[in-house]
């Protein structure tokens, strides 16, 4: 995403693989997050999406078209009920997180989509959302990126014989994974100030 902003594009599409762990990651380097569901999917509601839901700012039902339009609308009705009954979050105005019914095939329910997306995006931005939830994005990539040195750590020698060393005694009942944990930490702080 730095990336692309660097290259000058201020509208970027991410779609991701489905529901997963994906989507989280995902949520943490974009400033909308627009779930995209198909009417009838026949998993409407279930704890699956529950996280997806509160993640997203809106949720488009497509195929919102010919034999499948009642289908959708249904759909879009259950997943609006669903959001009224969510905890008002700080980064939204009235009305948001919002259901919307779109048709790819017959363009229906785009521009719209696309209005509320703006409108959604001046809106945080004149709040300070946008830039709060910029900072709070570069504060996760930090973190991550120290776990992700931890680990690379950790796979190095001594550290990587030291797991190990540690691991057996755990397996063997010598010492509470807490405690072979927390020696692991120390034995790594030292390291490091050494």
């Amino acid at each position: 995403m730095a990336l692309c902003e660097a290259a000058g594009f201020d509208v970027v599409l991410i779609e991701t693989v489905g529901v997963g762990q994906s989507e989280t990651v995902v949520a943490e380097i974009s400033d909308l997050f627009i779930l995209l569901l198909a009417p009838a999917g026949g998993d409407e509601l279930q704890g699956v999406k529950r996280g997806i839901m509160e993640m997203a700012d809106m949720i488009l039902v497509n195929k919102a078209d010919g034999d499948l339009k009642p289908a959708a609308l249904r759909t879009c009705a259950d997943y609006a009920g669903a959001l009224r009954l969510l905890r008002r979050r700080p980064q939204d105005p009235e009305g948001f997180p919002k259901a919307m019914t779109v048709s790819a095939l017959e363009e229906a329910g785009l521009a719209q989509a696309w209005a509320e997306m703006r409108d959604l995006a001046a809106w945080r931005r004149g709040a300070g959302h946008w830039q709060g939830r910029r900072a709070g994005q570069a504060r996760h990539w930090f973190a991550e990126e120290v776990r992700q040195g931890l680990l690379a750590v950790l796979e190095r020698e001594p550290a990587r014989g030291s797991m190990a060393a540690l691991g057996a005694r755990v397996a063997a009942g010598e010492i509470s994974p807490e405690a072979a944990a927390a020696e692991m930490l120390a034995l790594l702080g030292r390291g490091s100030a050494g």
